[in-house]
């Protein structure tokens, strides 16, 4: 088969004097074929005939209209399944071998006949113009802490110009979490976009009212940092889509140098809060130019951060000397009991207070419906009454554990 090559060295021998004959031996090609391409002056591949017409006869000839009535009804059918199903209606007319010619017929057929398929529409971004973020879950990758496992996730913020990215780490999607790792992104990148996007998060839009886009915390959070706020629509992820790819890509990243580190476990919550903004560090770093142009069109950051923790008036102490927070439960010091507290409630913990005055701190739980019982806020009382213990709600919180001596702090 004659090649462009040959013909292109073909045309330059001619072209510098040499005879028919002559550059048809230097160009190894037959002088009858050469003298075809000298006359219509065009490469071998322009002169080959299209290949419209099939080598071996068609095994689905006969059942192709079938197949393709399938399809019209169900353009998900994989090729597979439709061959499994004709081997079973047709036994021992379609060997294995034969799967793989169907696949390409189906792909085909999905090429010239198929249903369109959805377009993803390439947008322009700007320096300073749009921050994203979202929040994702990293239990796939198997951290632990002292051996023991650290679900969590983690808040993660992008500048779409840039591609510069920010995370803090987190254990749930609540507004106080997106409200602190918002602010630290902010902070760290020494700017703010004019424009913050999210998708549907309960903690910042809110889903059931469309005419207040927003939650009245989440706005006042805009508000100070003079931002517009920004939301997908429903189930359009892609919408969100550069925060959704780093992600992907940053996780990773992670589990690669989790690797090369050789474990994935840590001495404390600090030292893996360290080795993750290492590695912001060293991602950020292939960006610093980019980064620098964006960083100045960022608007400049107010005075002082937002407080980060939202603010419960006359909660009521039960007398069961219990308080219902987010729908869980948390015991205080049973002199509180038919008083109104105030909770100050923080992504990881909540702090309450009496008149002002400091009374107590404690681990915020995860979920709802859960339930924390203090056995030194009810003993006096259960000492004089033991025969409640046997029936008590939360009996199972009263029995001691690893925490009564040695508590795990993150």
């Amino acid at each position: 088969m004659v090649k462009d090559k040959q013909v292109k060295g073909l045309f330059k021998s001619m072209s510098s004097g040499k005879t028919l004959y002559q550059a048809a031996q230097k160009a190894d090609i037959c002088e009858n074929t050469a003298r075809k391409y000298v006359r219509a002056r065009r490469l071998a591949s322009e002169l080959a005939l299209k290949h419209d017409w099939r080598t071996r006869k068609d095994p689905f000839k006969s059942v192709w209209d079938e197949i393709e009535e399938l399809l019209i009804h169900n353009p998900g059918l994989e090729a597979k399944t439709v061959f499994d199903w004709l081997q079973r209606e047709h036994p021992g007319k379609y060997p294995n071998g034969q799967l793989r010619t169907l696949q390409r017929r189906f792909r085909t057929w999905h090429c010239l006949s198929g249903p369109g398929k959805e377009v993803f529409f390439e947008q322009v971004h700007r320096p300073g113009q749009l921050g994203a973020s979202d929040f994702t879950d990293m239990s796939s990758l198997g951290i632990t802490i002292q051996r023991i496992p650290f679900p969590h996730l983690l808040y993660h913020y992008v500048l779409s110009w840039s591609n510069w990215e920010h995370g803090t780490i987190c254990f749930s999607e609540s507004y106080e979490s997106l409200c602190a790792g918002l602010q630290n992104a902010l902070w760290h990148c020494g700017g703010v976009p004019q424009r913050h996007r999210t998708d549907r998060l309960s903690s910042a839009v809110n889903n059931l009212d469309e005419q207040r886009a927003y939650t009245r915390k989440y706005r006042a959070l805009l508000n100070h940092y003079q931002m517009e706020g920004e939301k997908t629509n429903p189930a359009s992820g892609n919408e969100n889509g550069d925060v959704e790819q780093r992600h992907h890509r940053f996780k990773k990243a992670l589990d690669q140098a989790l690797m090369l580190r050789g474990s994935r476990d840590f001495n404390t919550r600090q030292e893996y809060e360290a080795f993750l903004e290492s590695l912001f560090d060293q991602i950020n770093r292939g960006r610093c130019e980019k980064f620098k142009e964006e960083q100045r069109h960022l608007r400049t950051l107010p005075s002082s951060r937002l407080p980060y923790y939202t603010k419960l008036e006359n909660v009521r102490v039960s007398r069961g000397s219990t308080i219902i927070v987010q729908k869980n439960v948390y015991s205080v010091h049973s002199r509180l009991i038919d008083s109104h507290v105030m909770v100050h409630l923080y992504p990881e913990y909540l702090e309450v207070y009496f008149e002002s005055k400091f009374i107590q701190r404690m681990e915020r739980l995860r979920g709802s419906s859960g339930h924390d019982i203090n056995y030194r806020h009810i003993i006096d009382w259960l000492v004089r009454k033991p025969g409640v213990f046997a029936n008590y709600r939360y009996r199972a919180d009263l029995f001691p554990t690893s925490s009564f001596v040695s508590p795990v702090i993150y």
